[in-house]
């Protein structure tokens, strides 16, 4: 983003605007994360350890979600980095 049209406390401003928007998607993807992992792989109340077979659930489903999460990433990057390309 330029905010190059900006004096510099409206920078600062927006900076912190942008910062804590950052942080609350950071916050929502993490909630989801451990929603879903929790949901799909603890279903043994018993202890309040996990078994051998839940932890292994859990560190799956984390590792697929943050693979899935930054392969996102990278296509948005792809296809923002095709938009903004040059133009004939």
């Amino acid at each position: 983003m330029d905010f190059s049209q900006l004096n510099s406390a409206e920078q600062a401003q927006m900076t912190k605007i942008i910062e804590k928007k950052q942080m609350q998607d950071f916050l929502r993807l993490y909630s989801g994360l451990v929603e879903r992992c929790f949901s799909s792989c603890c279903n043994d109340f018993t202890s309040k350890a996990l078994s051998s077979k839940e932890e292994q659930c859990v560190m799956n489903c984390a590792d697929k979600f943050l693979k899935h999460s930054e392969r996102v990433g990278q296509r948005f990057a792809e296809l923002n980095a095709d938009a903004m390309g040059p133009k004939p």
